[in-house]
């Protein structure tokens, strides 16, 4: 696909179509991608005789992933969309630019993040809730994936630039061959080799590489349409700070998914032991069967949005929005129902432990009550980030995490006879209450927003 091309299809191709061409792959991609932590969990869930225990130390890693994921994004999510509304002014070189800053700045990232993390994982997995049983485990797995953690930057931070531009298959192709290579390499190195812990590890460390070296493949190849050029890797100020700007509030969305996890797993380490904890690790990776494929049908339409806020054109931007709104509440209020109806099948998946299945399922149901309202929550603020307004989507990234869940983990044991219960039933509340000032804040300011028009400065 060609700049023209890419042009003509976001300006003139039916919404539902071009919605439909950009976010199935990135949907895909984002359902194979939940494969590189899921595959790892199943494997090392049924481990002979130590399953349990290695599912919950590699659980407790979930924070460290997190805040990976988060300065990924800060530069991915935050640049890809000020990338699209150049494209849409018809101004490729700052695109370029910014492509070029924001690269620089992951590579930046991981030497810090990689040093940091590497030295105090035993501390953070200790404060995060380990035990002596888990948190061998949790170590192990943590310093391996830590040491690969430069590939994961690379591939989570530019794969949006391959989407924005229009390539939605190509990007899916990223994260299909990692994860087809993780697959293939967790039983081995796990069973095979009997490495454990430290050979799931590897296999995601070693498949997330395949994917950075086809990413960078592709953006220094003939086929893109913005270029990774060395010339723009030298940071500068007035391309990297709006970047950071935008970016910010999926920055917070993920990096308070770390204190998230963390204030689940302490409280309930505090009141329902190890146990307690292993059901939390596998709720939150059946809870990313929902938050992933959302975040890929936004990947889908914030391209189309950005592009047409670019280019002035309002309708197709109402359209391209109101489209991925329905597609998104259609999508978790089906999730709602079967996850109601069948949590132990999913609990199953993750272990062989009757106790731990049993205890999960029970959980389940509490902690999915809420999220039907996700489809709501998720696309409207997305939809704020594709048009720019970094501010309030920053806001309500804060919302239901910072300033909904987190204090009603802690305050509603406070009230509630049955801790547990009370814990988990903190997520379906802040899940409906966020999801519905979320909306209202959107709906009321959306017309506001279109009228103004793109007033972003235009890097020279």
């Amino acid at each position: 696909m060609d700049m023209k091309s890419t042009s003509q299809a976001m300006e003139t191709e039916k919404i539902p179509r071009l919605l439909a061409q950009l976010a199935i792959p990135a949907v895909v991609a984002q359902i194979i991608n939940l494969l590189y932590n899921i595959v790892d969990r199943i494997y090392i869930g049924h481990i002979s005789g130590v399953g349990a225990a290695a599912l919950t130390g590699v659980g407790l890693f979930t924070p460290i992933l997190m805040l990976i994921n988060a300065f990924a994004m800060l530069a991915g999510s935050g640049g890809a969309p000020r990338a699209a509304i150049s494209m849409g002014k018809k101004d490729n070189k700052t695109a370029e630019k910014i492509l070029g800053n924001c690269f620089a700045l992951l590579i930046l990232m991981a030497v810090i993040l990689t040093v940091v993390f590497f030295t105090f994982a035993p501390q953070l997995l200790t404060l995060f809730g380990a035990s002596e049983k888990t948190l061998p485990y949790g170590v192990a797995y943590a310093r391996i994936y830590i040491l690969g953690s430069i590939f994961v930057l690379i591939v989570m931070g530019m794969n949006p630039f391959i989407t924005t531009q229009g390539f939605a298959k190509i990007s899916m192709m990223t994260t299909v061959i990692g994860a087809m290579i993780n697959i293939i390499l967790d039983p081995i190195f796990i069973f095979v080799f009997n490495l454990g812990v430290r050979g799931a590890a590897l296999a995601t460390v070693l498949s997330q590489a395949v994917g950075a070296i086809w990413i960078l493949r592709f953006l220094s190849g003939k086929k893109t349409i913005l270029h990774l050029r060395k010339e723009n890797f030298r940071l500068q100020k007035d391309v990297i700070i709006p970047c950071l700007a935008l970016g910010i509030s999926t920055f917070v969305m993920l990096s308070t998914e770390s204190i998230l996890s963390i204030s689940f797993t302490s409280s309930l380490s505090r009141y329902g032991g190890d146990l307690a904890v292993g059901a939390m690790t596998i709720i939150t990776s059946v809870s990313q069967l929902a938050t992933l494929p959302l975040q890929g049908i936004c990947q889908g339409g914030q391209p189309i949005m950005s592009y047409n806020f670019g280019a002035g054109n309002k309708e197709r931007v109402k359209k391209a929005f109101f489209t991925q709104f329905k597609v998104c509440t259609i999508f978790t209020s089906c999730f709602w129902l079967i996850m109601l109806l069948f949590p132990k099948l999913f609990a199953g998946i993750f272990s062989n432990n009757t106790d731990l299945i049993t205890y999960t399922a029970w959980a389940l149901r509490i902690y999915m009550a809420g999220i039907f309202s996700l489809g709501f929550q998720v696309s409207c603020q997305q939809s704020f980030m594709a048009l720019g307004q970094a501010k309030v989507s920053l806001l309500l990234a804060c919302l239901r995490k910072l300033i909904l869940l987190i204090p009603l983990i802690f305050i509603l044991p406070l009230f509630i006879q049955d801790k547990v219960f009370a814990v988990f039933l903190a997520e379906p509340i802040s899940d409906i209450v966020a999801a519905t000032i979320t909306t209202i804040t959107f709906m009321s300011r959306f017309n506001g927003i279109l009228n103004k028009g793109s007033k972003m400065k235009t890097v020279e």
